[in-house]
């Protein structure tokens, strides 16, 4: 079993930043992908960014290339999404996700799921 933690969620002008925290409860040596999604209000959960613990390859989604950038610290057990350049359209709430396997952009795939946190920003 899996548990993820979310933090770092908040209120922020357009055009700043915020930083999510995924705190991982353990890891493991198969491969796994850890994977931010995020949902607004009357929309479907839409991938935005994963990582493979394995190696660090990344995936983004087209929408937030160049302003989001996920990384982790395997000393920490901790997935980080730094979010830059923050515009009223990424306003949703974000969830951390974890699979068995590559990084998929379909959230059925996914195995675990943190609470998430609300990211609101203003125009």
């Amino acid at each position: 079993q899996v548990q993820l933690v979310e933090s770092g969620g908040g209120l922020v002008q357009a055009g700043g930043s915020l930083r999510l925290s995924c705190v991982v409860s353990r890891r493991t040596s198969r491969p796994y992908a850890m994977t931010w999604f995020r949902q607004a209000p009357g929309k479907e959960r839409e991938f935005v960014a994963g990582i493979m613990w394995s190696d660090s390859s990344t995936r983004h989604a087209d929408s937030v290339k160049g302003r989001f950038t996920i990384s982790r610290d395997n000393a920490k057990n901790t997935v980080y999404l730094q979010m830059n350049n923050l515009e009223p359209e990424d306003t949703a709430v974000y969830y951390c996700a974890a699979r068995r396997g590559l990084i998929s952009v379909n959230p059925n795939e996914y195995d675990y799921w943190g609470q998430g946190t609300q990211v609101t920003v203003s125009s």
